[in-house]
């Protein structure tokens, strides 16, 4: 794993973030942190909501896979990088306003695959639960 202090990996993990468009498109943000893992953020927007006022489950699940992935920068080594190999979510309650929060937590980190398991809260209530693999690319 990696040796890097923890103010060190997470102004890198602050830089990668900054240069992810797709994040940047979604309005994803990166808030606290909580256990010394990344929180992503996602401010509810009309342009995120199906035709009956919910959040889409593909912006949830874009939440989901940016918070798993930062979450595991966090702990690899510069040079190293992953991608997703799976993603299981349980949509819990529908999100129609406020801000989602994902919390991301390493469940097994090999040294090819890692597994995270994530939780998404939406106005201090659990909305989704998700369980993601990543492998070791390149």
């Amino acid at each position: 794993m990696n040796t890097e202090s923890d103010d060190s990996r997470l102004e890198r993990v602050r830089a990668a973030f900054e240069s992810v468009a797709f994040a940047n498109f979604l309005g994803l943000k990166l808030g606290e942190t909580k256990g010394g893992e990344p929180a992503i953020c996602l401010e509810v927007r009309d342009d995120l909501k199906q035709n009956h006022g919910v959040v889409h489950g593909g912006a949830i699940a874009s939440l989901i896979d940016t918070a798993s992935a930062f979450a595991i920068l966090a702990v690899i080594k510069e040079n190293e990088k992953v991608t997703t190999t799976d993603l299981t979510i349980h949509y819990l309650r529908p999100v129609t306003s406020g801000r989602m929060v994902a919390h991301a937590r390493i469940v097994r980190a090999g040294r090819r695959r890692f597994v995270v398991s994530v939780e998404v809260e939406n106005n201090g209530a659990l909305a989704a639960t998700a369980i993601t693999g990543y492998v070791k690319i390149g």
